[in-house]
């Protein structure tokens, strides 16, 4: 899903899409004065308005090209902003490594002990030692494809701390509120994500506070599209990622 800084990105530059390009480049590394970076800073701001508001530009590899942090996402320009490269990937050719997803990565981490896990539903597979969040709509397909992943998967040993984030309408923040003020959320969680069951009408006195500081959160966190899932060293998966994936990613955290 196009991440919403970036799409505040193309319209300020009168674009409606792009497509991603991938530069190759050697791993030769520049110095520029901090005062050229606020240059560049202030030149892109003033190009992309402030409903892309800039967090932070760094050099390149690339003479004359400068790394821009919009949100959680990455553009590149030059010094006075007059070219910009949005969607772009830039890559090491000594390692073959992305140097524009590494940074991304870096820009997104969460700390996970920071979150308030007691604002999510937590569900536990095996003796739950692994630990993810993750940000779902009720009505986003792509978190129920994940979901049924988690059930039929040989994935274990896990807890799942769900953060209701209805962002895609309001009878996903009806559910949410719904399934959060459930008897048993996790099994209303379960019962809608999987089995299409309607969660219960929620009493008049249920505190569904949490829900709402869900989507403060998530919106903290630059979280743009349903599912993301955090893993506990702070990483992201975006989107519905299949077992073998989430598997790998789980492996390597020490």
């Amino acid at each position: 899903m196009l991440q919403r800084y970036r799409a505040a990105a193309l319209a300020a530059l009168g674009l409606a899409a792009v497509c991603a390009a991938t530069f190759i480049v050697p791993a030769v590394a520049q110095n520029k004065p901090s005062a050229a970076l606020d240059r560049v800073k202030a030149a892109v701001q003033k190009t992309l308005g402030a409903e892309a508001p800039v967090q932070s530009v760094a050099r390149t590899p690339i003479p004359g090209l400068y790394e821009v942090a919009v949100g959680g996402d990455i553009i590149y320009s030059d010094e006075k902003a007059q070219y910009v490269i949005v969607g772009g990937n830039l890559v090491d050719t000594k390692t073959r490594q992305s140097l524009t997803e590494a940074r991304q990565s870096e820009l997104n981490k969460v700390d996970f002990a920071k979150l308030p896990l007691d604002h999510a539903i937590k569900y536990v597979k095996g003796n739950g030692s692994r630990k993810v969040a993750v940000f779902s709509d009720p009505n986003c397909p792509y978190c129920k494809r994940f979901e049924q992943m988690l059930k039929t998967s040989s994935i274990d040993n896990l807890t799942v701390y769900t953060f209701l984030y209805p962002v895609l309408g309001p009878d996903s923040d009806a559910k949410s509120k719904a399934i959060w003020c459930a008897p048993n959320p996790v099994t209303a969680w379960h019962d809608w994500m999987l089995d299409k069951k309607a969660p219960p009408t929620p009493a008049a006195k249920c505190d569904d506070n949490a829900v709402l500081q869900n989507v403060a959160l998530g919106r903290q966190y630059n979280v743009t599209g349903t599912p993301t899932i955090i893993l506990s060293d702070g990483r992201r998966l975006p989107g519905a990622v299949p077992a073998e994936a989430l598997e790998k990613a789980l492996a390597t955290i020490k």
